[in-house]
């Protein structure tokens, strides 16, 4: 059964920093590219990263470029991104996704595998 598991979101002051990590089981990790999109109350959920199947390449939405980190850990079958500089507007529940069709993608449709989300709530 595929699953893919948010942790690490959580209320932070403006200027702070969090970790998501994303566990995978079910299907073959490395054999996946994999993708960070978040979703704020009331808008349409969005693309924050992707990361191909070995590390690279990475692509950053420009919201984020200078801030987010994301990488992975294919031997844990873990991947991860590295909120810094929080915003009032990175206030959002944080999705990832995996696909293996194409090399990386910066937009929805591609994903088949979908987490449940983990909530990130930055404050001023």
């Amino acid at each position: 059964q595929v699953q893919l598991a948010e942790s690490g979101g959580g209320l932070v002051q403006a200027g702070g920093s969090l970790r998501l990590s994303c566990a995978a089981s079910g299907f073959t990790f490395h054999y996946y590219y994999m993708g960070w999109f978040r979703q704020a109350p009331g808008k349409e959920r969005e693309f924050v990263a992707t990361i191909g199947r070995s590390g690279r390449p990475i692509i950053y939405a420009d919201s984020v470029k200078g801030r987010f980190v994301i990488s992975r850990d294919n031997a844990k079958a873990t991947m991860y991104l590295e909120l810094n500089s929080l915003e009032l507007e990175d206030t959002a529940s944080y999705y990832c996704a995996a696909s293996n069709r194409g090399q990386v993608a910066t937009t929805l449709e591609p994903y088949d595998y979908w987490g449940q989300g983990t909530e990130v709530t930055v404050s001023s």
